[in-house]
């Protein structure tokens, strides 16, 4: 399970440096690819193949808009020996990340956001918002 939150620099080359912990999780080669709420998503090669697979087995009426999301910006990735990864500037563009970013663990993925936005993104969860949700979902 990928958990945890981690701050991190990307350098002037758009490099940086993967968590240790989400390297074990995430094996040798994983996929970067745009996120939701202004974030890159980080999958490991299992989760992007189900990924892969759900949007696969839906009508392309249906879910060409997701395999054009998904797919067109994403890309395959090898941490060098530092452990660090080059962010296109296409994927950089789309979470506006700056040079100061946070990586997220969200159990079947890791986010990358940029800092001030994470920040933002949680003053928005507040214990009734989090409540809700847990109402919604039983807990």
């Amino acid at each position: 399970m990928l958990i945890g939150e981690y701050q991190h620099s990307i350098d002037e080359k758009g490099r940086v440096i993967v968590p240790a912990k989400f390297r074990e999780d995430l094996g040798e080669c994983f996929y970067v690819a745009k996120g939701l709420d202004g974030c890159l998503f980080v999958f490991s090669q299992s989760e992007w193949k189900n990924l892969e697979e759900k949007i696969k087995s839906t009508p392309i009426s249906k879910s060409r808009g997701l395999q054009r999301f998904f797919f067109s910006g994403a890309l395959e990735v090898q941490p060098d020996k530092q452990g660090r990864i080059l962010i296109p500037q296409l994927l950089r563009e789309h979470a506006n990340l700056s040079r100061e970013i946070t990586f997220v663990g969200v159990s079947s993925r890791v986010e990358i956001w940029d800092k001030s936005r994470w920040e933002e993104a949680n003053k928005a969860l507040t214990e009734e918002t989090i409540a809700q949700a847990m109402d919604l979902l039983g807990i």
